[in-house]
């Protein structure tokens, strides 16, 4: 979408189309409504336009356990700003021809492209995945690949951001992608707010592996939710992985293996997620300095503080707190400018963020870099 559109849409709400098909999943479509659909005033702030279309009036939703009908034609996909393509309950078949050439017309103006589960497999057979990143799950991964060998599937992770091309590799995981489409479009504040409603985790990173193949074990594994409130706290300071297993009274390497088979990641890379997660938090709450930010994080220096958030969010300091940070004159007499670079991040920063309705600036500013 280019800059002159995606301003054109400041005056209304984020419009939010899901296709859904003959056979489509309602766990898919309930996902979105959820997230894109539901009223939430307890946010002060315009909310997503969603709708649900479909190329037939009326169309039996998996295993024909209901009937859908009285939803939007096709049409609707074309007025979208983010466009939800239908899972599919067999990959091989192919999708209505006229969901494919809705998606192509999305892809061809811009508009920001997204799947769930085999959804991805939509995207592949409408075009717009050639030679760009993308996943699907597990079981359809090989298939997948062989159909499409111009895409660059990533078959172990959760969810993959392309920019204004996201795709989830399963059911469970269009959570994760929905709360992070949230968090792109409104910040940390709103996607813990979200996720709070939903008693969910506000954040697992894409990149987390989608499926971890274990045993049963014979006694229940110690839950590693009271160590991570404990470092929650303490995230201001220089923890370790020997500290964090020194806590949890563990070897290292045993709390290496407690995080893969519990979190599908590493310890060292949780705690640098959350502490991102809080610097954000706090540059939205208007916090100036980035050597504070970076020091109230443990984050260390205003250059790691850079990087990580960039390549976690794709956005530099300044092109956060523009897009979520508090307008000028709410942000309040503390420290300006600490640490800061030649960004223009000393001075005052005119309030560009999307409180109206999550619109979002270019894709390509919002991509996220791993």
């Amino acid at each position: 979408m280019s800059r002159e559109s995606s301003q054109s849409t400041a005056n209304r709400p984020h419009r939010v189309t899901m296709i859904v098909d003959e056979g489509s999943n309602p766990f898919e479509m309930g996902v979105a409504t959820e997230l894109f659909g539901l009223r939430r005033p307890e946010l002060d702030r315009p909310w997503y336009d969603f709708t649900l279309s479909a190329a037939a009036p009326a169309l039996r939703m998996h295993a024909g356990l209901f009937t859908l009908s009285g939803v939007n034609g096709l049409e609707a996909v074309d007025d979208a700003d983010t466009v939800i393509v239908p899972n599919r309950p067999d990959p091989l078949v192919r999708p209505p021809q006229a969901v494919l050439d809705a998606v192509r017309r999305s892809a061809g103006r811009g508009a920001r492209l997204v799947s769930f589960c085999t959804g991805a497999f939509v995207l592949a057979e409408a075009g717009v995945l050639d030679g760009r990143r993308a996943t699907t799950h597990w079981r359809w991964a090989d298939t997948f690949a062989a159909r499409h060998p111009g895409v660059r599937l990533e078959p172990d992770v959760l969810f993959v951001d392309d920019g204004d091309v996201l795709t989830a590799a399963g059911s469970a995981t269009a959570l994760d992608l929905g709360l992070h489409l949230i968090r792109r479009d409104h910040g940390a504040d709103v996607v813990n707010a979200v996720s709070r409603r939903l008693v969910f985790a506000a954040h697992r990173d894409g990149g987390q592996r989608q499926f971890i193949e274990r045993p049963v074990p014979d006694a229940p594994d110690t839950s590693l939710a009271p160590l991570l409130a404990w470092a929650q706290e303490r995230l201001d300071r220089p923890l370790t992985v020997a500290d964090l297993a020194a806590q949890a009274a563990v070897s290292p390497a045993t709390l290496h293996r407690r995080f893969a088979a519990q979190l599908g990641t590493t310890p060292l890379a949780w705690l640098t997620t959350e502490r991102v997660v809080l610097a954000c938090r706090l540059i939205e709450r208007g916090e100036q300095g980035l050597d504070r930010v970076a020091r109230l994080t443990g984050l260390g220096t205003a250059a790691n503080l850079r990087t990580r958030l960039r390549r976690q969010t794709g956005l530099t300091p300044t092109a956060y707190r523009r897009r979520f940070g508090p307008p000028p004159e709410d942000r309040g007499h503390g420290p300006q400018g600490a640490g800061e670079g030649p960004e223009g991040e000393r001075g005052a920063i005119r309030h560009a963020g999307n409180r109206a309705g999550g619109v979002r600036e270019r894709h390509d500013g919002s991509r996220i870099e791993r």
